[in-house]
This record gives C-alpha cells, structure tokens and sequence, in this order.
C-alpha cells in the first residue's frame, strides 16, 4: 500500500484508484474533454466524484503532439479561476495541477490544489524542484524524449523500458535530495514514443514496480490505440479499457483517464481477480 499525504488529507492507496482529466484548453486531441467555462467544468467533477474518482487532473494546457505552449501568466488566467471554484465546490476533493511551470504549481496549491502533476519531470523549469519541496505536496514524475511540440519527430532509444527507467531513477534521485518527500511515477504513453515504443513499456510496466514508487498509466484514448485501430479518439474507450486492465495486471496504482466510470469499473473487476 501506498500512503500520500495531500495537504488536508492522507491518501491511502490499497488498491488501484481513478485520477480523472479535466482538460480547460480548447485544443485538447479528445474534443469531448475540452471544458472552458465554471459552470461545465463544475458539473465534469461533479460526475467524475459521483463515477469514482479519486484524484481530479486539472490543466490548462494542451500537451498534444505538435502542440505550442502558453506562457506561465497565461495558463495561470486560464486555470486559477477554474481551480478557485473547483476547492470551493468540492473542498474535499484531491485535485492536482496538470503544469510545467513552478509558477503556475505554486499559485494552484495555494489555491487548494494538493497534487504537482508534471508531464516534464521538472526539465521544462529548473525551479520545479524546489518549489514542490517547499509546497509539501505529492508531485507526479512523467518521462517525456524532447518538449510536446517536436517530440513526435523521430523518438529513437535503443531499449525504451530501460531507458525511461533509468531517467525515472534519476529524476526520483534528485527529486528526494530536493527535499520531495512523495513521488509518483509516469512512464508517458504517448510522449516521445512511437506505437511500438508505447506498447513495449505496457508489455514491461511492471518493471517499474522496483522504483518503489506508485504507477500512474495515462492511456486513455490514446494514439496507440487510435492509429492501431484506425479510428478516432472519440472511439477509442473500447480500446482504453482493455490497456487499462493490461496496466493494472502490469502494476499499475493510477488509471488517469477521460472516463472515469469505465475505468472504476474495470478496477472493480481487477480487484475481484486478486482475491
């Protein structure tokens, strides 16, 4: 079991749990997740809680492939007003900051946010580190080759799972001198690999188990499904929920994901295999 302790709340993780997407950007790669106004995004975590979620993901920029990114002030006006009346909601609730930039971490925890999700692993902003250390809260290590907007180009290793486990060892390393005393790790499906590159960190996710940190699989929807498949975001649930049960049986600890009763469910079936 893995325990973290969120600000105002202790979160034991017994068994797996569900970290749901809440997407305020108009150009999200899944049309569907995209929210831009208070009142949407209430009511989209207000079925994700109902659904079972335990964790909210919410971030105001889109990491897609390709993708040019905003500046620290503008992600800031685009999501601290949505942060403010998410705690304000749903005080009890786990939200965590979907950011790159310390800056933007820091104002969202201040706001009510106890969770530092950083698709960068702190190499997009040197002053990560030291800010999640001394904001006391969780922080989610993702491997990512190159930035979102060239990282699709050519993503070369000579063995992806040793590689990224290898960057994830260091990065958790120099995360813990840092002074960050809770870590998650994500092997980042989608960012910097091909399909092929994709599939064989599933094949291999539980070699990650040895980092000793939780797993969080970010599958869903994703471009290794839809370009295998040969279909669109918008029908790639199906798909999402099979590599998901693959992750869990693999060691994962985290289903972060667009849908959030699908994926409780498949937890739910996951659980009474173990027993």
């Amino acid at each position: 079991m893995f325990t973290l302790n969120c600000k105002n709340q202790l979160l034991k993780i017994s068994e797996p749990i569900v970290m749901g997407i809440i997407n305020i950007t108009p150009d999200s790669f899944y049309s569907k997740s995209r929210v831009t106004e208070n009142s949407t995004i209430i009511q989209q975590a207000e079925k994700m809680l109902f659904d079972g979620a335990t964790i909210l993901d919410i971030g105001g920029q889109s990491t897609r492939p390709g993708s040019t990114y905003l500046s620290a002030d503008e992600e800031l006006q685009r999501i601290i007003p949505a942060v403010k009346a998410l705690c304000k909601k749903f005080p009890s609730a786990i939200i965590s900051i979907d950011t790159f930039y310390s800056k933007v971490a820091k104002a969202a925890v201040e706001e009510g946010c106890t969770i530092v999700n950083d698709i960068s692993a702190g190499e997009m902003d040197s002053e990560m580190f030291a800010t999640v250390s001394s904001l006391k809260v969780p922080y989610i290590l993702m491997h990512m080759q190159e930035n979102p907007s060239t990282m699709q180009k050519n993503p070369t290793y000579k063995n992806v799972t040793d590689e990224v486990c290898q960057f994830l060892k260091i990065k958790i390393d120099t995360a813990e001198k840092a002074g960050i005393k809770e870590l998650i790790i994500d092997p980042g499906f989608g960012f910097g690999k091909t399909i092929e590159h994709n599939f064989q960190l599933l094949k291999n996710l539980s070699n990650f188990k040895k980092l000793g940190k939780p797993i969080l699989a970010g599958l869903s929807r994703k471009s290794m499904i839809n370009k295998l498949l040969n279909i669109e975001p918008e029908e790639a649930l199906n798909g999402t929920t099979a590599l998901n049960m693959l992750a869990l049986m693999k060691g994962a600890s985290i289903l972060r994901v667009h849908d959030v009763k699908e994926a409780k469910q498949t937890i739910q079936l996951f659980s009474a295999v173990q027993q």
